[in-house]
């Protein structure tokens, strides 16, 4: 439809998209199949659903994603008014209430005058009229059928696990303390202490524990796993060494236990879900385990013995384009300029990361329908590093990203104080830009 920009999907990416077009006088037409149809891991109607985790992470620009969430907030980001306004206390990083997350964006789309909402699956795009496709790394497979063979992008698929949450009235706080690691913010992290005679019983029965066999929608694409780093399965990086997860998420540096005055020989952190502190999950263990071997071997932590599980760890397929030589920077199609996608699938990793791209994505796409000039943000703002990198890869295999200060263009002259100091210049020089960028686009 020439008199709308379609957005298909209203994830994070796709709603982020939508609301900067209709924020900007376009007309949007906004297409998402729930809720009559869902993917393996989406179970609520409500758009911008997070699965993974409800943490969008620290909240500092000394942080690479900090610093990308402060780009976005100052540019009018949707996504960061709802983080805002559904936040829980979780030290320095930014959690939020999932429920109360996705019910502001829903309400804040479907009552935007210039969005219309329309309930379907997408199988394929407008010839004629300007599309952002933020479908998601569950994409359905006619719709992954008609972006690789019609649109021409060649697809990839890799796995993607979450965390399981336990109800906080079960955790046995007899065992288990209140505290951040080295008394950074408030006390919002729960953690349970492990000596090591019960971390080598929890070891030991992690990494023989069995697997969840994998469902029909994964079978066929078994042999392409691969497994992001940032969201590996607790049970594949156990299998790496003995100490790989107590230099990792069982890191028990910095957390005392002021009961003892000691700390332990690795720690359990679980973080809150919700406003309420009814509910946390286990900070760093997504999993891929049966669900009675959740129950098991989570069990064996201490504190968490009698622990009820309001959700199991789940992992499933996600697909992702390979995006260097496909797409511009301002994430159009090359092939076809109207066409821009959005998303995980674009090789961005991380729920800040997708929201960026959708908002790159979502401006360009109503700067072409208003007739505008192309913008392309600066590789000295993490938004435009982070599409600097989808549209020109890195050495070797194109892989999904995060935010990180090794691919936005360095500061090229030296800065004293350390790492800090350095980081404190690149967000500085970021945010003078972004500032400027505002302007022109508001």
């Amino acid at each position: 439809m020439k008199e709308k920009l379609t957005v298909c999907g209203a994830g994070l990416a796709g709603c982020e998209a939508a609301w900067q077009a209709a924020e900007r006088g376009v007309p949007v037409r906004l297409i998402e199949m729930k809720p009559n149809k869902y993917t393996p891991a989406h179970h609520v109607p409500g758009f911008a659903e997070l699965v993974c985790s409800n943490s969008l992470r620290s909240d500092r620009t000394t942080n690479a994603v900090g610093l990308l969430k402060e780009e976005l907030h100052r540019l009018g980001s949707l996504i960061m008014q709802a983080a805002y306004a559904s936040r829980v206390p979780a030290g320095s990083a930014l959690a939020v209430d999932r429920v109360e997350f996705s019910n502001y964006i829903t309400d804040h789309i479907k009552s935007h005058p210039n969005i219309e909402v329309i309930s379907q699956e997408v199988t394929s795009v407008d010839d004629d009229g300007i599309t952002v496709i933020a479908t998601g790394p569950l994409t359905s497979d006619a719709m992954a059928d008609y972006i690789r063979d019609t649109l021409g992008c060649g697809g990839l698929h890799f796995f993607d696990a979450a965390a399981p949450i336990v109800d906080a009235a079960s955790i046995n706080m007899d065992v288990a303390y209140f505290g951040s690691r080295y008394d950074k913010g408030d006390a919002d992290y729960i953690n349970c202490p492990m000596n090591r005679e019960q971390y080598d019983a929890f070891y030991n029965a992690l990494v023989t524990a069995r697997e969840a066999e994998l469902k029909d929608f994964d079978r066929e694409t078994q042999r392409e796993i691969q497994v992001f780093e940032g969201c590996m399965p607790v049970e594949i990086m156990a299998r790496r060494g003995y100490d790989t997860l107590r230099y990792g998420p069982l890191k028990p540096v910095g957390l005392v236990d002021k009961r003892t005055g000691e700390e332990a020989y690795a720690v359990v952190q679980l973080r809150k879900e919700n406003v309420a502190g009814t509910m946390y999950n286990l900070v760093g263990f997504q999993t891929h385990l049966a669900f009675p071997e959740q129950k098991r071997v989570f069990g064996m932590i201490p504190g968490l013995e009698n622990a009820e599980f309001l959700r199991y760890g789940i992992m499933h397929r996600n697909t992702y384009l390979n995006s260097p030589g496909l797409l511009g920077a301002d994430y159009s199609l090359l092939a076809r300029p109207e066409v821009y996608f959005a998303g995980q699938m674009t090789g961005v990793e991380g729920y800040i990361e997708s929201a960026g791209s959708g908002f790159v994505a979502g401006l360009s796409a109503a700067r072409a329908f208003l007739g505008q000039e192309k913008l392309i943000f600066p590789e000295t703002t993490m938004l435009g590093a982070m599409a600097g990198y989808v549209s020109r890869g890195g050495v070797g295999k194109f892989v999904p990203m995060n935010a990180n200060f090794g691919i936005i263009e360095p500061l090229g002259r030296r800065v004293k104080g350390g790492k800090i100091a350095k980081y404190e210049a690149i967000a500085a020089r970021s945010l003078e830009q972004i500032d400027s960028i505002k302007n022109i686009i508001v």
